[in-house]
């Protein structure tokens, strides 16, 4: 017994009715493909915002086309990838990003599977086609495709660039001005980011919660380990976590500095009513606190002698 499991997502029935005119076709129908790609790749488990990148990607194409999906051929693609390449001079990981998005949405419309080619047949007369082929496209043949040009810090430039960040804590207080805090917690963030190898987004999203006890490293108190919990996610699959370890005592000091002195004068925000912050309530990037600053320079320890960085 065979069971029906329904039109799949992104189906061109599913945006269109069937046999109704439109009044724009060409502009209805293009961005009937847009929301019917967003949906297959939202049933595949993509990010909202891979899916939203993608979209303003192929947006930027149809754009410099000047014609709409059934209609391309790859000629388009080349000049538009010539363009990226000689006057944007964008990266080799974007270009490849562009490319990727404009082959996921051509292998969308063009499948049968989602009647794309049957409903624009019907309609324009013609049907989209793959125009992102081996032989115009880039390859990704290795992990770091960085320009040359960027490299790492030395241990003498990463500690002017921490010095620098302390010394805006000390020049923010000293002028009386509100964003001692903020300009603190700057500092502290850079040293923690460093210190565990952290991503950006992986920076963003820790929580105090994620900082424990190492039982091989119990010089380092309860700040010893921390657990990433939003690492960078393969296609169709949640934030992949990991453990990273304390290496250096000066990391466990930084940490141990804000979260006990600084940090609680944090100002919190006030209960939410129907999904709002109540009237006054504090916000974090105003940067008020609810004390006076401390009379010693608010200055965590600096990495100072990470000659094994």
């Amino acid at each position: 017994m065979v069971v029906s499991q329904g039109p799949a997502p992104g189906t061109a029935g599913l945006h269109l009715v069937d046999g109704l005119p439109l009044l724009r076709p060409e502009e209805q129908v293009f961005e009937a493909m847009l929301d019917g790609w967003r949906n297959q790749q939202l049933a595949r488990n993509l990010a909202l915002s891979t899916t939203e990148k993608r979209a303003g990607r192929l947006r930027a194409f149809f754009a410099h086309a000047g014609t709409y999906p059934w209609e391309w051929l790859p000629q388009h693609a080349d000049e538009w990838f010539g363009d990226l390449r000689s006057v944007r001079r964008v990266a080799h990981s974007t270009m490849r990003s562009y490319q990727d998005a404009l082959r996921s949405f051509c292998a969308y419309v063009s499948d049968p599977v989602y009647d794309w080619p049957a409903e624009c047949e019907q309609r324009f007369g013609t049907h989209p086609v793959q125009i992102v082929h081996e032989w115009n496209s880039a390859v990704h043949v290795q992990d770091n495709e960085s320009r040359p040009g960027k490299r790492a810090f030395t241990i003498d430039e990463l500690q002017e660039f921490f010095d620098y960040a302390d010394e805006q804590v000390t020049r923010v207080r000293d002028s009386g001005r509100k964003g001692w805090l903020p300009a603190f917690r700057d500092a502290v963030l850079f040293k923690v980011a460093y210190s565990y190898g952290l991503r950006r987004n992986e920076a963003r999203m820790l929580d105090v919660t994620d900082i424990g006890r190492n039982p091989h490293g119990p010089e380092f108190g309860d700040y010893g380990l921390v657990h990433v919990r939003y690492g960078k996610a393969k296609k169709g699959s949640p934030p992949k976590r990991r453990s990273v370890a304390t290496v250096w005592t000066w990391t466990a000091d930084v940490l141990q500095e804000w979260v006990t002195e600084f940090r609680p004068t944090w100002p919190r925000p006030a209960p939410r009513r129907c999904g709002r912050p109540s009237a006054g309530s504090g916000s974090g990037s105003s940067g008020s606190t609810r004390g006076s600053p401390p009379t010693a320079t608010p200055s965590a320890s600096t990495p100072g002698s990470t000659s094994t960085g």
